[in-house]
C-alpha cells in the first residue's frame, strides 16, 4: 500500500503541477489584457489595440491548454484517492462545483466575444468581455483556493461516526483561516508570472525586430507592474508565513530545517537536513535573524519538529529546498525589476541588449516559484491530505500499484506531447509578433468606410484619401 500511495502522490504531483501552470498564465495575461483594452479605451493609441490582440491569442492557447490538463484531476480525484473523495466529497465537491458554474463559465463565454467579437459589437461591451474573463480568472482562483486552504486549515465541519465531513458553516469553510493569505500569495504571484512572461517576449521582440513600438510600449508596462508586485509578493509571503506559524508550525519547522524548539533562532539559508539523526549538516546561518523574520520579534520562540512524532513529520528535504527554490526566485524577480527600473532612470531601458537577454532567460522565473512553492505546501501538510484530521494512507484507493504505474507513464507521454505543441504554436505567434501599426489602423478605417461603399460606389470613390479595404 506504501507503493501505491507514493505512486499516486507522483502521479498527481504531476498532474497538478502540470495544470497549475496554465492557471497561473491565464490570470496574469488575462489582467494584462483587459489592461491594454483599458489603456486602449482610454488614450486610443492603436498601439494598446494590437498589443490587446496579439496577447488575446496567447492568452486563448493558454486557456485550452488550462481546461485539456484540468478536467483530468476531478476523474483522478475518484480513481486514486477513493477514501478522499468519500470523507470529504461533501466540503469539496461543491467547492469544485462553484469553480466551474462562476468561473469557467464566465471565462469561456466571454473569451468567445473578447477572440472573436471585435469589430462585430461595440468597444465598451468588448472592453466588459476581456474585464470578464479577468475575473473569471479570479473567481477560479478564489474557488481552487478555498477548497486547498480548507484541507490545509479546516474549519466549519463536523465528522461521523464513518469519518466523513459535514459543513457546519460555509463561511467558516471558504474563508477558514489560511485562505486570505494563500489566495492573495497566489493571485499576486500568478500577476508577477505574467508580468515576467510580457517582459521576457517583449524583451525578445526587440532583439528580432529592432525596436517596435508595440514591444517597447509591453516592455515597459511588464516592468512597472514588476515593480510594483514583486516588492508586494514578498509582504504577502511575510503575512503568509505568519499565518502559517500560527496554524501549521510543523510545516513551518520543515521550511526552517528547525529540529528544536528555541528562541532568538538564526536564519538557516543552507544545509542538508538529515532525517535520521534530526539534525542539519553543512548549515549557513544568520544569528537571531530566524526569529526576526518569523515572528518579528527579536527573542520569538519558534516550535521544533521534535515536538511531534517523527511518523506526524513531512518529509524534511523536499520542503526545506522546494521554499529555498521559492525565496531565491522571488529574490531574483524583484532584482530584475530593480534593474529595470535603474536603466530606465538612466534612459537606457531599450538600448540595454544584456538585460534583454536575462528577460528572455528568466521567462520561466515566475512558474518556478510557483511550483516550488505548491510543492511547500503539498508537501509540508504530508502526512495529512486534510491537516491534523484525515492521514494521506487513509485517501488512497486500493488499486494496483502497476495500474497506478501505468497511467503516470501515459499522462507523461500525453502532456510531453500537449507542451510541446503548446511551444510550437506559441513560438510561431511570439516571433510573428503583433501586425503591423499601419495594417492596424487601415483595418479600423475599413469597417468605416465598408458600408458607404456598399450602399454609393461614387461617393466612395470620391475620397482618395481613404485606403482601400
Amino acid at each position: 500500500m506504501l507503493e501505491q500511495e507514493l505512486l499516486s502522490r507522483l502521479q498527481f504531483a504531476f498532474t497538478v503541477g502540470f495544470h497549475i501552470l496554465w492557471p497561473a498564465y491565464s490570470i496574469g495575461i488575462a489582467s494584462f489584457v483587459a489592461l491594454l483594452n483599458c489603456l486602449w479605451t482610454l488614450t486610443d493609441r492603436p498601439v494598446y489595440q494590437q498589443l490587446m490582440r496579439f496577447w488575446l491569442r496567447l492568452l486563448a492557447l493558454g486557456f485550452a491548454m488550462g481546461v485539456v490538463t484540468g478536467v483530468v484531476l476531478s476523474y483522478e480525484v475518484g480513481a486514486n484517492w477513493a477514501g478522499f473523495a468519500r470523507q470529504t466529497g461533501s466540503v469539496i465537491g461543491p467547492l469544485f462545483s462553484y469553480e466551474t458554474l462562476t468561473a469557467f463559465f464566465l471565462e469561456a463565454g466571454f473569451l468567445g466575444i473578447a477572440l472573436l467579437g471585435e469589430g462585430r459589437v461595440g468597444r465598451g461591451l468588448h472592453l466588459f468581455a476581456c474585464i470578464m474573463v479577468a475575473v473569471g480568472t479570479m473567481f477560479s482562483a478564489f474557488w481552487i483556493l478555498a477548497a486547498n486552504s480548507w484541507m490545509q486549515t479546516p474549519a466549519g465541519v463536523v465528522r461521523d461516526a464513518a469519518g466523513v465531513f459535514h459543513v457546519t458553516s460555509w463561511w467558516d469553510v471558504v474563508f477558514n483561516p489560511s485562505f486570505p493569505f494563500r489566495l492573495a500569495h497566489m493571485v499576486c504571484g500568478c500577476f508577477v508570472t505574467g508580468a515576467l512572461f510580457v517582459a521576457g517576449v517583449s524583451a525578445l521582440q526587440l532583439r528580432r525586430r529592432g525596436s517596435p513600438e508595440h514591444a517597447r510600449v509591453a516592455l515597459s508596462l511588464a516592468l512597472w507592474l514588476l515593480l510594483v508586485l514583486a516588492p508586494l509578493q514578498m509582504v504577502l509571503g511575510d503575512a503568509h508565513g505568519l499565518n502559517t506559524r500560527q496554524h501549521q508550525p510543523v510545516k513551518l519547522a520543515a521550511i526552517e530545517g528547525r529540529w528544536d524548539t528555541g528562541r532568538s533562532v538564526p536564519l538557516t539559508l543552507f544545509a542538508v537536513p538529515d532525517v535520521e539523526a534530526e539534525r542539519n549538516r553543512y548549515a549557513i546561518e544568520v544569528p537571531h535573524l530566524g526569529s526576526l523574520i518569523l515572528t518579528h520579534e527579536w527573542n520569538g520562540e519558534v516550535r521544533g519538529l521534535k515536538e511531534v512524532a517523527p511518523s506526524d513529520r513531512p518529509y524534511v528535504p523536499i520542503v526545506f529546498f522546494a521554499f529555498r527554490i521559492m525565496a531565491g526566485a522571488g529574490v531574483a524577480i524583484l532584482a530584475i525589476a530593480l534593474w529595470g527600473a535603474w536603466l530606465r532612470w538612466r534612459g537606457r531601458l531599450f538600448h540595454a541588449h544584456l538585460f534583454h537577454k536575462l528577460l528572455v532567460v528568466a521567462m520561466p522565473l515566475g512558474w518556478v516559484a510557483i511550483l516550488a512553492g505548491w510543492t511547500v505546501t503539498e508537501a509540508g501538510r504530508q502526512p495529512y491530505v486534510v491537516y491534523g484530521l484525515l492521514r494521506t494512507a487513509d485517501a488512497v484507493s486500493p488499486v494496483t500499484a502497476g495500474a497506478t504505474a501505468s497511467s503516470l507513464l501515459l499522462f507523461v507521454l500525453v502532456y510531453g506531447a500537449l507542451f510541446l505543441a503548446f511551444l510550437w504554436y506559441w513560438g510561431v505567434t511570439v516571433l510573428r509578433g503583433p501586425a503591423d501599426l499601419p495594417q492596424a489602423v487601415a483595418l479600423q478605417k475599413s469597417r468605416i468606410v465598408t458600408v458607404p461603399r456598399i450602399i454609393n460606389p461614387a461617393i466612395a470613390a470620391s475620397s482618395p484619401k481613404e485606403p482601400a479595404p
